[in-house]
């Protein structure tokens, strides 16, 4: 159910459910998914958010108080390991994975850090929208392989289904070599692809589908409570 400031909410906060920390959170792609899954979400980013479907909090996610939850998700930012570290005017970015990985370790929860490929991740996971058939049309299918990182004791792994003409959401949907070599979508066409129809284009180029975080999240139920 979608109120005023496009928040969503199925009813009133319910402090019986498992709370999750969601660091670096950006436009909330993460966050649906994990709620639909029956988390209570809050979400950190040190830019502010005003789309962003939950609680949320402007902070810096390195510092933010861990203590009061029983799930933390992370997504640092992308950019030094995602193919648009090549393109000739990418600036240089920092490595905050280590400095993640630390922190979440030394929080005795349940954990869970995302990234792209080619981030040094241990690949615990690997999603893809073919795996959720994610898709604007018959033909028009987005991809956006993420890699996943956490101390859960298992995660399934689904298997990917190429099929289709791959369409990315990345950048601000211009036109470009890397926009016209993974045909690039328009915001109308990338809110249907990923399943945010809350965010600004913007906001969906660096999130993830909260399909992903769905599925993880079902499978963090069942490890938590045994269903």
């Amino acid at each position: 159910m979608k109120i005023e400031g496009g928040r969503y909410w199925d009813k009133p906060m319910n402090k019986d459910k498992p709370r999750l920390l969601d660091l670096f959170c950006g436009a909330g792609g993460a966050a649906m998914g994990y709620h639909r899954a029956g988390f209570e979400v809050i979400g950190v980013d040190n830019r502010p958010q005003k789309r962003y479907p939950f609680e949320f909090h402007q902070a810096d996610a390195m510092t933010f108080p861990l203590d009061g939850f029983d799930v933390i998700h992370a997504s640092p930012p992308c950019q030094a390991y995602s193919v648009m570290k090549s393109l000739h005017n990418a600036k240089s970015h920092c490595d905050l994975i280590p400095g993640v990985r630390d922190r979440l370790q030394a929080a005795n929860v349940l954990w869970i850090i995302e990234n792209v490929p080619g981030a040094p991740l241990r690949k615990d996971l690997m999603l893809c929208g073919s795996m959720f058939g994610l898709r604007s049309s018959s033909e028009r299918y987005l991809r956006r392989h993420r890699i996943f990182e956490s101390n859960i004791p298992f995660l399934l792994q689904p298997s990917c289904h190429h099929v289709g003409k791959a369409v990315g959401v990345y950048g601000h949907g211009q036109a470009g070599m890397l926009g016209q070599r993974w045909r690039t979508a328009k915001a109308e066409e990338a809110r249907i692809l990923m399943g945010m129809d809350w965010s600004t284009r913007d906001g969906m180029a660096q999130a993830i589908p909260p399909a992903y975080t769905e599925w993880i999240g079902g499978q963090l139920m069942e490890v938590m409570y045994g269903h």
